[in-house]
């Protein structure tokens, strides 16, 4: 698991305040999994599990609503991995960065994270041809991870 500074959380808080939302214990509980959980790829169900655990008046709205306006004020990305919901992570400086790519599974569905933005080139080429700006763009490659292609 990556290591989340606790300014993180100041970040998250400072652009919840900056967007007149206070942080709500419901949404503190929801933002901690978040950042205990940065490197998963979680659905709301999934992040409506884990909080329970520590905040079992919980309802299950409440994370979607949470995991809306998180969306909308900018510092989570959500993701269409195709197997059937909408999954989350942070991301802070979406103005700032492209989105990363994933290698999905076909075997046993691990997500795997590419950080490297390999379609720089690319990217430029377009641009240059057809006169388009790029803001961002998604990339899933689908396979057999590691583990699955020794099994």
């Amino acid at each position: 698991m990556k290591v989340i500074s606790m300014t993180t959380m100041d970040i998250l808080k400072e652009k919840l305040r900056e967007t007149g939302f206070k942080i709500t214990p419901q949404r503190r509980a929801i933002i901690d999994i978040l950042l205990k959980h940065n490197t998963e790829h979680l659905s709301s169900e999934q992040i409506y599990d884990l909080v329970r655990v520590d905040c079992p008046e919980i309802g299950l709205a409440t994370v979607y609503r949470t995991m809306q306006l998180l969306d909308e004020i900018g510092v989570i990305s959500k993701l269409n991995l195709d197997d059937g919901c909408i999954r989350y992570e942070l991301s802070l400086n979406k103005d700032e960065c492209h989105n990363h790519h994933h290698l999905i599974c076909k075997n046993c569905s691990k997500i795997i994270e590419v950080q490297e933005d390999l379609l720089e080139s690319i990217e430029n080429k377009i641009q240059e041809i057809y006169k388009f700006d790029i803001i961002d763009h998604d990339v899933k490659f689908y396979g057999l991870c590691e583990d699955c292609k020794q099994q």
